[in-house]
């Protein structure tokens, strides 16, 4: 679900929670941090083409996911280990595309979140990056 409030939307008969690869890594930085660098995104959106056109106004998903990861403290690193941020490509859709989207690093995995929950890949990494221990 789009939108990533994290509440169920009023509309939505099922009361389905709304969130999406984007703000699953940003609550992960919240946790990390104390501060949800997609609080002023959270619930402006709904669809997948009004997230789209988000990450495109920022110039792609990583110049996205970088202006708000590193005003965080968040650093790029080349070799991610457990619990960094990354910018992957993943397989997105039933006929065979491929889609840059935000993941949190778990063992030799990408953990991501996807239409049917949480998903873990090895996936391709275009850029980590990793919060100061």
């Amino acid at each position: 679900m789009w939108g990533g409030d994290g509440k169920a939307h009023p509309s939505d008969p099922m009361g389905r929670i709304y969130n999406d690869c984007t703000t699953f890594c940003a609550s992960w930085a919240a946790a990390l941090t104390g501060v949800d660098p997609a609080s002023a995104l959270r619930g402006t959106y709904r669809t997948a083409e009004e997230a789209h056109a988000i990450v495109e106004a920022a110039g792609g998903h990583i110049a996205f996911m970088t202006s708000h990861l590193v005003p965080l403290g968040f650093s790029r690193v080349q070799n991610p280990v457990d619990g960094d941020i990354g910018c992957v490509v993943a397989p997105a859709g039933v006929e065979g595309d491929f889609a840059e989207i935000g993941a949190v690093r778990f063992g030799p995995l990408w953990v991501s979140l996807g239409p049917a929950g949480l998903v873990g890949k090895r996936l391709n990494t275009l850029v980590a990056w990793r919060f100061p221990a």
